[in-house]
């Protein structure tokens, strides 16, 4: 027991030099926490393909709470580690992470933080609060470019959607960063950005048609109707025992980490303001 106590001390001051250093805010739990996800990541038998190796390190977040703004700590950006609560999106970039340095075999502390603040930021640089991918269809393209996932929705039968993105923008009393005016600035500049890009999107009606297409470990985002919004909510797809595409994901319903129990085409149905979906593959 002393000994455990004192290793617990030991990695509690590592994460304290680390985040100093890295602008990393992470709580002592979180420490344990990383360290009992590798332990489990460890264990995990050897995966067929890289999707496959994403699902299971998924299901090892099952009924971990659903908790929002986790990454809306404090008056400055930093990048924010927590393994304890998850919503939609830090649900798939931590799985990601996970999933990055567990193939390169890379699972010390500061690998995970190095990669997930390449999947979180713009080019991978933390840069102040509008360096985040705030909106999922720039999180998807600056990811691509990044080579860490590739945009196949166009293959799934998707068409292009023209939208004028800028939710942030015009509903700033919703974001506590954006009451800086430097980084409501620096948003309405990324929305002027966004305005020029359109993006593919496989409507709804045509999911069942092409979900054959879709694999176990590609990330879905939910495209949405509500004015100047691309995405409401993203998950990881898991082909389950009845053959169809379900979704692994961080849920608002359950408030917790779970897998859908309906296919993913009559899953959306329930959701009213739903175009469609976007695919990501993990490679």
């Amino acid at each position: 027991m002393m000994m455990k106590k004192q290793l617990i001390v030991l990695c509690t001051l590592l994460f304290s030099i680390v985040s100093f250093a890295q602008h990393i805010t992470c709580s002592p739990k979180d420490s344990i926490a990383f360290n009992d996800k590798i332990k489990q990541i460890k264990a995990l038998p050897k995966s067929n393909t890289f999707g496959d190796s994403l699902t299971a390190i998924g299901k090892t977040f099952l009924e971990i709470p659903y908790v929002a703004k986790t990454l809306e700590i404090g008056k400055k950006e930093s990048l924010v580690v927590n393994l304890q609560g998850l919503d939609c999106t830090t649900f798939v970039e931590n799985v990601l992470a996970f999933g990055l340095i567990s193939r390169a075999d890379n699972l010390q502390f500061l690998d995970f933080t190095n990669a997930l603040k390449k999947i979180r930021y713009r080019d991978g640089n933390l840069d102040g609060y509008g360096s985040r991918l705030h909106y999922f269809t720039e999180w998807i393209s600056n990811n691509e470019t990044k080579g860490l996932v590739k945009n196949i929705t166009n293959d799934l039968g998707g068409k292009i959607v023209k939208k004028e993105i800028n939710f942030m923008g015009t509903h700033r009393d919703l974001y506590p960063f954006l009451k800086d005016d430097a980084n409501y600035n620096t948003i309405l500049e990324s929305e002027e950005v966004l305005k020029q890009n359109e993006f593919c999107v496989l409507s709804a009606d045509d999911i069942a048609a092409n979900e054959h297409l879709i694999q176990t470990g590609d990330i879905i985002a939910l495209a949405t109707s509500i004015k100047g919004l691309d995405v409401t909510h993203t998950g990881i797809a898991i082909r389950a025992q009845d053959g169809r595409i379900h979704m692994l994901h961080a849920s608002t319903g359950s408030m917790q980490v779970e897998i859908t129990k309906l296919s993913l085409v009559d899953y959306l149905k329930k959701i009213k303001s739903n175009m469609g979906i976007m695919v990501a593959r993990p490679i």
